[in-house]
Order: structure tokens, then C-alpha cells, then sequence
């Protein structure tokens, strides 16, 4: 079991929680009432929108982030639907737009003005009319630019382009119409190549968005899914749900094998939901309860036992949602690695949670900040339309730093990816393609590498990868420096270790695979 105490080295076992003061917390928000299972809290570093009560509609709150303490009771709000909302979204790559959908069968854009808002916002930028019954979930593609994917209770997801120029769009570029109940939950892989959703019905499927086929699908009887998210790059799915005996459940699975889960836990006997929140980039999951004060989270490993818990926040106040703060909104000189904001509405109160790693020095901690995604869409909505995927563009937090481009496939600095010698993998030719179009000195770069590599016996070629190369660093000078490398090359064992459990893992797999014809045809 995943909660017994186990001793192995982690720079995160001493994570805690840490609620904010009274003075930084938003203070008399009219939180929704409504019942529907989604955060209704929507973070950027810029605002922080709440779905609202409101007569005669529904409509939400879009609050400037250090506008903290009490609200106006008469603060203006984004009003335009004739339903309730029931989700609301900010595009990844811009502050200042946000969507909405709503009980009224509709998709809403909105343009939020950089200052204060001084009157209700009424009329959107686009309206997006396709669902005919009531859209309940809606999902920005992760490195696409103006991707919009929604979901409603006619069974259907549909894709909308919104590079169009018209205000008003009634017809989505692609529907993908693989379900037979109502979609409950929505998670895109890194590049946004592959999307994971929970149904009604208990399945989970995983699918390809841009040719709207179901690559996998499966159920299982002892675990009814509620909420599914995808695990970075780690080809793991991670679902919350309930076991037979009503149990509230965790489950995690293969994304390429979703007849049995990899490991099945019960936690307790309450009834509320539980939100599945993954952070690629500390390989952490966050598990937030809804109707209760408790948020427990866990690292994620690809051997076995997969998760190891790591402690739980509690509060005696329950939440109805939460908000997540994106990573370049933190405060990294606290350690601050994660921010939830949770709606408390018994108290109409809004609590900022940070989730903090204990350390003495107020500088910049590298090892606990590896490269993240950036705040630029790396591809535009014709260039996926047409079928390419690409990682997205990662940047460090520290001050001053610049983007760094990633590869098409291994799109985060994870400590376990897979191996990276360029000229083994059979997408070679996928990223050539890609380099050709950087700068001329990158592209020098890149291929003396690869001919290095090449002269290399195979036992050593493993030293070069795209997380540490050994050959390029400098021998450090300060006692900074020579920490930093100490925690690099922990990452890089980590990393191949992790690489060589997968393989032994795939090699069990084909074996498995060799016995089973051999089998069938004995029964013949």
C-alpha cells in the first residue's frame, strides 16, 4: 500500500501546505451554489475567475490576483449566459482571455480588459454554437494556439478553431462522437497528441484528437471512474473514482493497456469527489477531495509500487472547487512549487494554499525548478488541424532566463524519460526535419553530437542525453555550483534507471507476447 512510510530518497517527502493569512485571502466572493462536479475556479497570474450566483443567468467574477481581502458586493462581473456556468477556462497562452460554457448549450469567448473592471461584461468575443444540450466541460489543446476543445450531454466533443474571424461560429472543425454517455472528464499528454476521458458509462478511453479515433478503451468492474488525467509523459493514466463498497478510489493505469489498472487503492468512505491534479514537472499528484478540507498528494514513479505518498494537508473548512496557479506564477524565492486557490463557500471565502519544500537558502533553487512549460503556443490551429504535434516550449523560472525549444516526443525534463540517443529511435528523421528549421548554430551543434555519439562505443554513448551531458560541463568553481551538479547527476540516475526498469518491463511484455500465439495455436 501506497501510504506505508518507505525510506528512499526524495527531494519532496517533506512538502507542506501552507494557507494564506487572513489579509491575503479573497473575502466575501458569492460563490456558486451549483452542484455540477468541476473546479469553478479558473488561476493565471494576471486574474482569478469564480463561477458566481447570479439571477436570471449564469455569469462569473474575474478578480485581479493581488486584489486580495474583502469584495465589493456590487463588483462588476462577466454576465452573458442564460444558463448557469458550469466551466470556465483561461487560454494558456494569453492572460486576458478566458472561456465559458454553460447549461444553455453554449461556448463563450471573453476579452478581459487590463484594468480594473468598472462595469459588467456582457457581450463576448465569439459565441460557439454546436452542442444541443447543455456543454459541460471545456479544454484549452496545450500547445496549439485558439484549439478549444468542449464537451456537453449529447455525448459529443467538438473542436473549434478559434482563428476564425467570425463572432459567431455554429459549425466545430471536427466532432469526435466515441461516446455513449456523458463525458465526465477531459486530460491531454503533453504535446496534446493523445486525449484521456472518463464517461459515465465507467469507461476510460484515450484518443487521438486530431483523427477523432479511440486508440484504447477499457473499464473495470471494482473502480467507477469519475475524473481521468494524464501523466506528462510517463504513458501512465491517473483516475479517482468509486470502488463497489462506494469507497472513494485511486487507479492508476498503462495508457496502452486499460483492461487491468497498475495499482487500485481505497482511501475512505466519504462521498464527495476527488480532483486528480498531476505537476509534470516534480512528478507529483495532487488528490483534492470536494465537500471535504483534505488535499493528499503523492510522487509518481514508473516501477513498482508507482505511488508513494507523501503527506496530507488538512483543513477544517470544506471546499466546494479549486483553482491551480500555472508554474510561472509562483513565488520560487519561498520554494513555493504549487498553488491552489480553494473556494470555501460556507465562508464565501477564497483560500490560497501553497505548497512549499522547506529549505534555509532564499535563492534559487534549480534542482526543485526544472524547465517548464512556457506561455507561447508552439504550434497555430492549421499547423495541427493538419496532423503535426509538437512539445511545448519550456523555460526556466529563474529570472532573466530564456525558452528553450523541446523535441516533438520528450516534451518535459522529467527524471525518468525515455533514452535519448538520436540516432537508435525510429522518430529520427520526425526531429531532423524539425531542426532544420532552428538557428544554423544549433543545428551544427546538434550534429557534431550525433557524429560524437556515433564514434562512441555503446556502453558509453549512454553518458550523452538531452537531460546532462557530461562532456559539456564545466568543473564547478563554488560550492553552488557543485551542488547543482550533484543533484544533476542524481536526476540522470534516476533517469536511466527508470530507463532501464522500462525496458526490462517491455521485454517481459514481448516474452508474454511470444507465449500466447504459442499457446493458441497448441489449443488447435
Amino acid at each position: 500500500m501506497s501510504w506505508h512510510p518507505q525510506y528512499r530518497r526524495s527531494k519532496f517527502r517533506h512538502v507542506f501546505g501552507k494557507a494564506a493569512s487572513k489579509e491575503k485571502c479573497y473575502d466575501c466572493v458569492p460563490i456558486t451554489l451549483n452542484v455540477h462536479d468541476n473546479h469553478f475556479c479558473a488561476v493565471n497570474p494576471s486574474f482569478i475567475a469564480v463561477v458566481t450566483e447570479c439571477v436570471g443567468g449564469g455569469a462569473f467574477l474575474v478578480i485581479p490576483i493581488k486584489q486580495t481581502g474583502r469584495l465589493d458586493p456590487h463588483y462588476p462581473k462577466v454576465c452573458g449566459h442564460k444558463g448557469n456556468v458550469l466551466d470556465i477556462k483561461w487560454n494558456p497562452f494569453n492572460d486576458f482571455v478566458i472561456a465559458s460554457c454553460s447549461e444553455d448549450a453554449t461556448v463563450k469567448i471573453w476579452d478581459i480588459p487590463n484594468q480594473l473592471l468598472k462595469r459588467n461584461i456582457t457581450i463576448p468575443k465569439k459565441e460557439l454554437f454546436g452542442h444541443t444540450r447543455r456543454v459541460s466541460l471545456i479544454e484549452w489543446h496545450p500547445t496549439a494556439d485558439n484549439i478549444l476543445f468542449s464537451s456537453g450531454y449529447d455525448y459529443k466533443i467538438m473542436i473549434w478553431n478559434l482563428d476564425a474571424t467570425d463572432t459567431v461560429l455554429s459549425k466545430p472543425v471536427k466532432i469526435i462522437d466515441a461516446h455513449k454517455d456523458v463525458v465526465l472528464s477531459m486530460s491531454f499528454n503533453t504535446d496534446g497528441s493523445l486525449l484521456a476521458t472518463a464517461c459515465r458509462d465507467r469507461k476510460i478511453c484515450v484518443i487521438d484528437p486530431c483523427a477523432g479515433t479511440v486508440l484504447q478503451e477499457g473499464s473495470y468492474k471494482s473502480h467507477r471512474v469519475n475524473k481521468v488525467v494524464f501523466l506528462g509523459n510517463m504513458k501512465m493514466l491517473f483516475s479517482t473514482g468509486m470502488s463497489q463498497w462506494n469507497n472513494r478510489q485511486i487507479a492508476l493505469w498503462d495508457q496502452n493497456d486499460l483492461s487491468v489498472p497498475l495499482l487500485e487503492e481505497d482511501l475512505d468512505g466519504s462521498s464527495g469527489l476527488l480532483f486528480p491534479i498531476y505537476d509534470s514537472d516534480t512528478c507529483m499528484i495532487y488528490v483534492v477531495g470536494k465537500g471535504d478540507g483534505n488535499i493528499r498528494y503523492y510522487e509518481i514513479s514508473p516501477e513498482k509500487p508507482y505511488l508513494h505518498y507523501l503527506m496530507e494537508y488538512h483543513s477544517h473548512l470544506p471546499q466546494k472547487g479549486v483553482g491551480m496557479m500555472p508554474k510561472r506564477g509562483l513565488d520560487v524565492t519561498a520554494c513555493e512549487i504549487f498553488r491552489f486557490y480553494r473556494l470555501i463557500s460556507t465562508k464565501n471565502l477564497i483560500e490560497p494554499i501553497s505548497m512549499i519544500v522547506p529549505r534555509q537558502s532564499e535563492s534559487y533553487q534549480a534542482d526543485i525548478y526544472p524547465l517548464t512549460a512556457a506561455a507561447q503556443p508552439t504550434l497555430t490551429a492549421e499547423e495541427w488541424l493538419t496532423g503535426i504535434n509538437r512539445g511545448p516550449l519550456l523555460i526556466s523560472l529563474r529570472s532573466g532566463s530564456e525558452a528553450v525549444k523541446s523535441l516533438p516526443q520528450f516534451l518535459e525534463p522529467e527524471p525518468f524519460m525515455e533514452a535519448t540517443n538520436l540516432s537508435q529511435q525510429p522518430g529520427a528523421q520526425g526531429r531532423m526535419s524539425l531542426e532544420d528549421k532552428q538557428k544554423p548554430r544549433e543545428i551544427e551543434r546538434s550534429r557534431k553530437r550525433l557524429k560524437v555519439e556515433e564514434s562512441l562505443p555503446e556502453d558509453e554513448q549512454i553518458c550523452l542525453s538531452n537531460a546532462f551531458d557530461i562532456s559539456e560541463c564545466p568543473p564547478p568553481k563554488t560550492e553552488n555550483e557543485l551542488l547543482q551538479m550533484y543533484f544533476r547527476q542524481q536526476e540522470e540516475i534516476r533517469r536511466l534507471c527508470g530507463l532501464v526498469i522500462q525496458r526490462g518491463i517491455r521485454i517481459k511484455q514481448l516474452e508474454q507476447e511470444l507465449r500466447n500465439p504459442c499457446m493458441d495455436t497448441g489449443n488447435y
